[in-house]
């Protein structure tokens, strides 16, 4: 079908063999160069590409190997700070073996200067700890950790022309932060009110106003001064307008809180007020959600201008740490930039702020007031996917509006481009920028060459910022929605605006609302024009359908009629239709028809997209006598394999298939595709078996005569129970109501000698004392009271031996020759106790 779109993604890939971690990337438009921070190496990719090694020496590495880590994977140099210092040299910094190193690298013949400064708190120790850094007028600003072990963050800023300025070592000002982003802010240069720039940073941080049973993450934004000196006796070397909000991104009609801010992208404007914090964020819990939530800048400098401070809770057992500060705040206000105000109060830099502002904001960094997202929400929430960084960029489409879009990164390595409208967010398309599921750690913009910058463990990837070239048809061209898209009637193809700057506006079709009315009409494919698809009989069969936007719904049509999950066999997925063993009913005609909705248009916009023609591949039939019995001719699996290798499991005729390209092998910049799936998936895997007869001609099923010896097995393991339940129970090993069946139906063969054992009682009474009990007489109503005396006489307080040879006793006529080795005479001995030497009775 002609109208299918073309799913082929062109990118270029850069990766060095024994290299990884490519997370560090730096773009210079003015060089036209994109600069590289890797394990152990920097690149420059460009027309040179160019590259420099920065190993760790023996030394660091046994330090580093003492402290317990990693030889292979932690005590090497991460590059993690690539800043340009001027058109000449970039500021690089490592983590060298968790002994951080700063050093500068000359780009003229692209070495390092050799003389390396100390990088604590200005490159973090451990490669997996955060961080985050701004070059701004040769001052490095940075986010990190100070120490070792990681426990001491710092925001600070390092200049050739002061000493170190950084934050207090108190979790009121940071707790636990996890750094994201952080750039500078220009007042521009019309200062009505003389305010400094600002540096802006974002992170996540556990939370300081709560206590609960975990640790409550919360997103902040905090805020410096780019003049900030410290103060002169109260916060030397410290800052003096470090304040921190809460950056909320929420849904307030669901309760539902995403707290753990990923990454952060600033979309500049000339004007700071017209500038738009984009971030993407997560939950804690982790649920599979994701959102981009958007901040004017407006609405973050009215919190730290005029926001309510908080203080430490007094109230003790109260689970609020921190409540509102309801005082009087000292002027000038704490916290605030030096502006013309202060200036006229003869306050012109930090160092002359009164002690009594610098004293507050030491113990008041934290504001109450928090800052509000665009809209009272997220402007895009997904499902399923975990964003872990976002570009956005502003293009102006053909009917003149201007329109964010916005670039989001993921964990599995996908990039989505989505498109912000008044109406809410519409995602244009999904590709996958990575071959590798893996994450992707960096994401740049390049608005000149209309590219875009993945790093990641493995490597870099290029992408342009429109993939037009997918769509070959009008209306998949225009109901894709993209600014960057149009059809082109003169070319009949779908172009990107920025590139078509000769083409006649006329011949430009683009409709974002969605209606394709303009667009030229196509007549519909004829039959002709479907694939056929032949399959045996049994197998099962995918037929490849795309819905070309993700605003479009596919519906699928088997000779004229609608299909549905519930249909005979069939599954209808993402991909397309999957129809499982195929007869003869399934044969036919089958169509893949696309519908959207057009707001503007106020209609439906159909097209089919694909057609098929199903046929099954019947082996011929011999010819059959009248009368004669018909057979069930089965290959064994050696002859089946070798049959179906020679044949194959299904035919397609038509339209040509195309093949997976393999990637080529990767020397600086590479060109791979990620092509669309073959046609030739359409073919089911071949069966073990051909069956050639009709069904009701089939032999039996040899599962009959499975049934059968299972029943058998089941009466043979029943008989042998019963045989080894009566054996146990004839010989006495069964509890009493077997026993008691056993003597009704054999009879008892225990014989017990009365006469005899009552003499051996009445032997035992004899020797045990002066009191005799008759046992000989039958018990009375006096005869429990003589039970109780006859057991208290024979009650040795042991249990260890039989009494009285088994229950046998010889009487004293019995002859010599009958008596056992152990039998007893209980009349002419008298009784024992039962641990003595002599038997006993």
């Amino acid at each position: 079908v002609n109208s299918k779109p073309c799913h082929c993604v062109y990118l270029m890939e850069f990766s060095e063999p024994g290299i990884f971690n490519y997370s560090t990337l730096l773009l210079s438009e003015t060089r036209d160069a994109l600069f590289v921070g890797a394990r152990e190496a920097i690149f420059e990719l460009s027309k040179k590409n160019v590259t420099v090694q920065w190993t760790v020496a023996e030394d660091p590495m046994l330090m580093c190997t003492l402290k317990g880590k990693s030889q292979e994977r932690d005590c090497l140099n991460y590059i993690r700070v690539l800043q340009v210092i001027d058109d000449d040299r970039l500021y690089v910094c490592g983590t060298h073996a968790f002994q951080p190193q700063c050093d500068y690298l000359n780009l003229a013949d692209f070495s390092l200067h050799g003389q390396p400064e100390d990088g604590r708190g200005k490159c973090p120790f451990d490669p997996s700890q955060s961080f985050t850094t701004v070059m701004v007028d040769g001052e490095l600003y940075s986010g990190t950790a100070y120490n070792f072990l990681g426990s001491e963050p710092i925001i600070s800023k390092y200049s050739p022309f002061q000493s170190l300025l950084r934050t207090e070592y108190s979790t009121s000002w940071l707790n636990e932060p996890s750094f994201v982003f952080a750039d500078v802010i220009r007042e521009g240069r019309n200062k009505a009110y003389g305010e400094d720039d600002k540096i802006y940073y974002f992170f996540t941080e556990v939370s300081v106003e709560y206590e609960f049973f975990g640790k409550l993450l919360i997103p902040r934004v905090a805020r410096v001064c780019k003049g900030d000196l410290g103060g002169q006796r109260t916060l030397q070397k410290k800052w003096t307008s470090f304040l921190k909000a809460k950056l909320v991104c929420s849904m307030p009609e669901l309760n539902f809180v995403f707290n753990v801010v990923h990454d952060i992208f600033i979309l500049k404007e000339s004007d700071w007020r017209d500038t738009v914090i984009y971030g993407v964020f997560t939950s804690q819990g982790n649920v599979g959600l994701s959102a981009v939530c958007a901040y004017n800048m407006t609405a973050v400098e009215d919190v730290f201008s005029k926001g309510k401070y908080m203080q430490k809770a007094t109230v003790e057992q109260s689970h609020t740490k921190w409540v509102r500060y309801n005082g009087i705040t000292p002027s000038p206000r704490p916290g605030a930039c030096i502006n013309n105000q202060m200036r006229e109060q003869n306050i012109s830099s930090s160092l002359h702020l009164p002690d009594k502002t610098l004293q507050f904001v030491r113990d008041h960094p934290l504001l109450e007031d928090p800052v509000l997202p665009m809209g009272n929400g997220p402007r895009l929430i997904t499902k399923d996917v975990n964003y872990t960084q976002i570009v956005v960029e502003r293009v102006r489409a053909l009917d003149g509006n201007i329109y964010d879009i916005i670039f989001t990164g993921t964990d599995k390595g996908v990039l989505h481009k989505s498109v912000v409208y008044e109406e809410g967010v519409h995602t244009v398309e999904e590709i996958q920028l990575l071959k590798n599921s893996e994450p992707i750690k960096n994401l740049l913009l390049s608005s000149e060459t209309q590219s875009l910058y993945a790093g990641s463990d493995s490597g870099v990837v290029q992408s342009p910022t429109a993939f037009c070239g997918r769509y070959s048809s009008c209306d998949g061209c225009v109901l894709a929605r993209d600014p960057h898209c149009a059809w082109d009637r003169h070319t009949a193809a779908c172009v990107n605006i920025v590139d078509a700057v000769g083409h006649q506006p006329g011949n430009l079709i683009q409709n974002l609302h969605g209606d394709a009315d303009k667009c030229p009409s196509v007549s519909p494919p004829s039959v002709k024009d479907y694939h056929h698809v032949t399959v045996k009989p049994g197998s099962s069969v995918e037929l490849r359908c795309l819905a070309p936007s993700n605003l479009a719904q596919v519906n699928w049509k088997s000779n004229k009629t609608a299909l549905t999950e519930a249909s005979r066999f069939h599954l209808i997925g993402e991909q397309g239709l999957l129809i499982y063993s195929v007869g003869q009913e399934d044969q036919g005609h089958y169509e893949c028809w696309s519908v959207e909705w057009a707001p503007a248009a106020r209609k439906n916009f159909t097209r089919l997209l694909a057609g098929y023609i199903l046929t099954l591949d019947l082996p011929p039939t011999p010819p059959q006598q009248t009368g004669q019995i018909t057979t069930t001719t089965t290959l064994s699996s050696k002859e089946t394999s070798s049959t179906h290798a020679a044949e194959g499991n299904g035919k397609t005729d038509g339209a040509p298939l195309t093949s997976a390209l393999a990637p080529p092998s990767f020397t600086t910049s590479v060109l791979f595709t990620n092509p669309p799936q073959a046609d030739s998936s359409l073919t089911p895997p071949p069966s073990n078996t051909i069956k050639i007869q009709p069904r009701h001609h089939l032999p039996p099923s040899s599962s009959h005569n499975n049934s059968i010896a299972l029943l058998l097995l089941f009466l043979l393991f029943f008989l042998l129970f019963l045989a080894a339940l009566a054996y146990n129970c004839y010989m006495q090993y069964l509890p009493a109501p077997c026993l008691r069946m056993r003597a009704a139906l054999l009879g008892s063969q225990k014989t017990v000698h009365k006469p005899e054992y009552r003499a051996c009682e009445a032997g035992l009474i004899e020797g045990s004392g002066p009191d005799k009990v008759n046992v000989a007489e039958e018990p009375t109503q006096n005869g429990s009271q003589s039970t109780q005396n006859l057991r208290a006489l024979r009650d040795t307080g042991y249990e260890t031996e039989p009494e009285c040879g088994n229950g046998q006793i010889p009487s004293k006529d019995d002859s010599p020759s009958q008596e056992k080795p152990f039998d007893v005479d209980c009349e002419s001995q008298p009784i024992q106790f039962a641990d003595a030497d002599e038997p006993y009775c």
